[in-house]
């Protein structure tokens, strides 16, 4: 069997948006990383003038703001959960993690993505299980908040339900202090009844590592996507967010430049002067020996010429002060239409009182915002209770 084609199968939908999405989660991280990639270089920017803007920018991150605010509105309020195990509910993810924090990470991959996935496993059990054993050993299913960019191919059968996914798993060992750690790549294959554990080494080739069965009749993958988005064969909108952020990032940028050059000015020298400047040897500029040019370059940062007919008067010029305010006030709309847009602007900004009606409204588009988003996350996790209920019929 060719176990190595596993390694190269992509879905055509996570093909097609895999670069949107590593460019979403990019402006999510932000940092310095992000900086690099989401600063444009003007055609006329030598580089130098561009790498020192690059190290003076800073990065105001509204994507993440705007992903983690949805989740906090939703989830400011603890969800009513009926009949429900307590000790599940206080470790959802068997590693300490509580209901409420696997579906706030949940939301946020939905806000960053438009997609996101939930996997519910169990241990591996072997031998009589007791009641003693089960708390010893803390055996009983869990839920885990899976990154869309993990899961890398499926199929849906004729139901509509899951026929099978694979998942891309990292791993890295260094529990030996002796040996060097090492991280390996292996993707996990789940059907219906079983799973699969495929490893690939350095050299290629690709092995069957481990398999077992959970017969629970279905994936135990839940796979949520927008159906305002892709489900209408349309992009997120938090691709629209982050493209307004990199614009107030660059215009940011630009601001940012305008001031240091109101501090450090650019010389203008006349066109006379730099001809009849004398040249000068210097060793450091030219290697043989030879006189040193006398030199210009047009740019921002270096010293520009004038022809004698014009004033032919060697001065410093800056950017004044209206076109920093300019590039500021244009920032500030852009981030009002910003949280406009995604529907999180609960009044819009004037100087003239709101009327009642006016409020009531801003208020309930806010609300019909965040009522979507609730129902799609309690749809979401009585999914879940349900796959741990099919795991252990012990879980109500």
């Amino acid at each position: 069997m060719d176990y190595e084609y596993l390694f190269r199968r992509q879905h055509p939908f996570y093909r097609r948006c895999r670069d949107r999405w590593l460019r979403s989660r990019a402006a999510y991280a932000g940092g310095a990383d992000y900086i690099r990639q989401a600063l444009i270089q003007h055609v006329s920017e030598v580089d130098l003038e561009f790498a020192e803007r690059l190290n003076r920018a800073y990065y105001f991150n509204y994507p993440r703001k705007i992903a983690r605010l949805i989740t906090q509105y939703v989830l400011a309020s603890d969800p009513v959960r009926a009949r429900c195990d307590a000790d599940l509910v206080e470790d959802f993810s068997r590693s300490g993690l509580r209901a409420n924090e696997v579906m706030r990470q949940f939301s946020t991959l939905l806000n960053v993505y438009g997609c996101a996935c939930v996997l519910v496993e169990m241990p591996a059990i072997d031998g009589t299980v007791d009641a003693e054993r089960r708390r010893n050993e803390n055996l009983r299913p869990y839920a885990m908040a899976v990154d869309p960019l993990a899961v890398v191919d499926w199929a849906v059968g004729d139901d509509g339900r899951l026929e099978w996914a694979l998942i891309e798993e990292h791993d890295f060992d260094n529990r030996s202090p002796y040996g060097e750690p090492r991280s390996s790549v292996a993707r996990r294959l789940w059907t219906r009844d079983h799973w699969r554990l495929f490893t690939r080494d350095e050299a290629g080739s690709v092995t069957l590592k481990a398999e077992g069965e959970h017969r629970l009749g279905t994936v135990p993958l839940l796979r949520v996507e927008e159906v305002d988005g892709y489900g209408m064969n349309a992009g997120h909108w938090f691709e629209d967010v982050v493209r307004i952020s990199d614009a107030i990032l660059n215009n940011e940028s630009e601001a940012q430049m305008n001031v240091v050059k109101q501090m450090y000015r650019l010389l203008v020298i006349s066109e006379g002067f730099a001809r009849g400047a004398r040249p000068v040897r210097d060793a450091r500029a030219s290697g043989d020996g030879e006189p040193a040019k006398f030199s210009h370059v047009l740019a921002r940062s270096a010293a520009i010429w004038e022809s004698s007919e014009e004033s032919g008067i060697s001065r410093y010029i800056a950017p004044n002060g209206a076109e920093t305010a300019t590039i500021r006030n244009e920032n500030s709309n852009l981030k009002a239409e910003l949280f406009d847009v995604i529907g999180l602007t609960p009044a819009r900004e004037s100087r003239s009182a709101q009327t009642a009606a006016s409020k009531a409204w801003d208020h309930q588009l806010v609300r019909q915002f965040l009522v979507n988003r609730v129902d799609l996350l309690e749809q979401t996790e009585s999914a879940v209770w349900q796959l741990m209920h099919r795991y252990d019929p012990a879980v109500p």
